[in-house]
């Protein structure tokens, strides 16, 4: 069964950048598209960024566009999200996920399966 492991979150000032990554066992992500979503206490959980795993455009939420950046190591079957100027908004648990649905449902949490165990990431001075 796919086991999805995230790492790389912490604590950060303003400002500052982190590398998330999200390992994948048991299975690949090959075929799937593959996403990052978060979630910080008391609210839902929230789409980040998308994008399939061979390859495309990614879709990114209009909070982090232009800030985040999704890519992967296919052959390390990794998936990374690489968060640049850091804000006190982000902080959040940051969680991988996979699904197989089409595009326009990529930001739909209940879309997905296999999800990580989620990583910490706070921004704060």
């Amino acid at each position: 069964q796919a086991q999805l492991v995230e790492s790389g979150g912490g604590l950060v000032q303003p400002g500052g950048s982190l590398r998330l990554s999200c390992a994948a066992s048991g299975s690949t992500f090959s075929g799937y598209t593959v996403g990052w979503f978060r979630q910080a206490p008391g609210k839902e959980r929230e789409f980040v960024a998308a994008r399939r795993w061979s390859g495309g455009y990614p879709l990114y939420a209009d909070s982090v566009k232009g800030r985040f950046t999704i890519s992967s190591d296919n052959a390390k079957n990794t998936l990374f999200l690489q968060m640049d100027s850091l804000k006190p908004e982000d902080t959040a648990i940051y969680f991988c996920a996979r699904t197989r649905v089409i595009r326009s449902s990529w930001h739909e949490v209940g879309q997905y399966n296999y999800w990580g165990q989620g990583t910490q990431v706070t921004v704060s001075s």
